[in-house]
């Protein structure tokens, strides 16, 4: 048994240290690539996607963990992109909106927890059910962004895109090198942001700042193909904002997407108002779970739905159905029918009384 357990134990150990050696190289949306044997995962992505018809704008914020001082993040776009720093508290002021509505729903037998029945915990919580003539590498910008110093490049060739990379201390893993090519058949471009802490020995570890990504395109594209170089299950949270309730032509070899919120919205002030333009808007947030990431074989497009069909999540809240101070509806129904049969019975004995004694 002992022999057992020291095994389990050394298994255990073995595939955490595997984990921290190995860290997903892709994220959600493109790769971060950390310089030279440091290591660096994307634990949590959340991306809000603007879309108008003509221009995307993705605005994305990474936690991240790991130990390097300096990351290349790559992205293919479908066009010239521009990046800039995004205001974190659009995040928040989405959360706040398809936050789940909270309800109270109400039950006539007592359950366990209840009198007379003894509580074995305190919770009586549930939750209802997100060009060719082109040079290959050409830099388009620099600039100090938070604290990344970001270098906007596009590449047109993925060995060009791989010689930066080595030349600025980032090595393109193999895999991912062979996923970036359908984007060049396609003739995307690429973004290459380089991300380094202008504090000396600051590594880039928790919730960094957010990044956002403006390019033209006539269709909503999220890419997400170099997501199947994960060698961890990937999770995809989306905030989708366009004229209408949006939706994902395919699972593109994940989950079924889930739709967390659709609805109307309009911002008065404040960044997100600023990312739409202060015109009301429609909001679908969308969650997708990718559990094996190689079945990935392609990019999210989204489409109107057929119907701008609302949708919100509701948060119930379970409680015994009582009345006056805190009285179980049961007990004072019970108690009226104990007492109903009583008068009963006493009603029946006496008429049967009173026949004896007239008889």
């Amino acid at each position: 048994m002992k022999r057992r357990i020291l095994v389990l134990l050394f298994a255990l150990l073995t595939t955490q240290l595997g984990s921290l050696v190995n860290p997903a190289w892709a994220c959600g949306c493109g790769a971060m690539i950390p310089e030279g044997y440091a290591r660096i995962g994307v634990e949590k992505e959340t991306s809000v996607v603007r879309w108008d018809g003509r221009t995307e704008q993705i605005v994305m914020r990474f936690v991240v963990r790991g130990d390097a001082p300096r990351a290349a993040w790559i992205m293919p776009v479908p066009g010239r992109a521009a990046v800039e720093l995004a205001d974190g508290a659009v995040f928040d002021e989405l959360s706040r909106l398809t936050a789940p509505q909270k309800s109270t729903r109400h039950y006539f037998w007592p359950r366990e927890g209840d009198w007379p029945f003894a509580a074995r915990d305190g919770g009586r919580m549930a939750g209802a059910a997100p060009g060719a003539g082109a040079p290959p590498v050409e830099v388009v910008g620099r600039e100090q962004l938070g604290d990344f110093d970001v270098a906007r490049l596009t590449a047109t060739d993925p060995d060009a895109l791989r010689n930066w990379l080595e030349g600025n201390g980032f090595k393109l893993p193999d895999g991912l090198a062979a996923e970036l090519k359908p984007y060049v058949d396609q003739k995307w471009e690429y973004v290459a942001v380089r991300l380094a802490p202008r504090q000396q020995g600051k590594k880039l570890q928790g919730t960094l700042d957010p990044l956002k990504i403006r390019f033209d395109s006539d269709r909503l594209v999220y890419p997400m193909r170099l997501s199947r170089t994960a060698k961890t299950p990937q999770s995809l949270g989306l905030y989708v904002l366009a004229d209408h309730r949006m939706e994902p032509g395919s699972a593109i070899g994940g989950s079924a997407p889930k739709v967390t919120f659709a609805g109307k919205v309009a911002p008065g002030h404040g960044p997100l108002a600023e990312l739409v333009g202060g015109a009301p808007v429609f909001l679908t947030a969308i969650d997708q779970e990718f559990p094996q990431p190689a079945r990935i074989d392609g990019d999210h497009e989204l489409r109107a739905a057929a119907k701008d069909t609302p949708y919100h999540r509701t948060t119930y809240r379970y409680e015994l159905l009582t009345v006056g101070d805190g009285i179980p509806v049961w007990l004072l129904t019970v108690s009226a029918a104990l007492v109903a049969l009583a008068a009963t019975a006493f009603a029946v004995l006496r008429r049967r009384s009173r026949r004896t004694a007239s008889a």
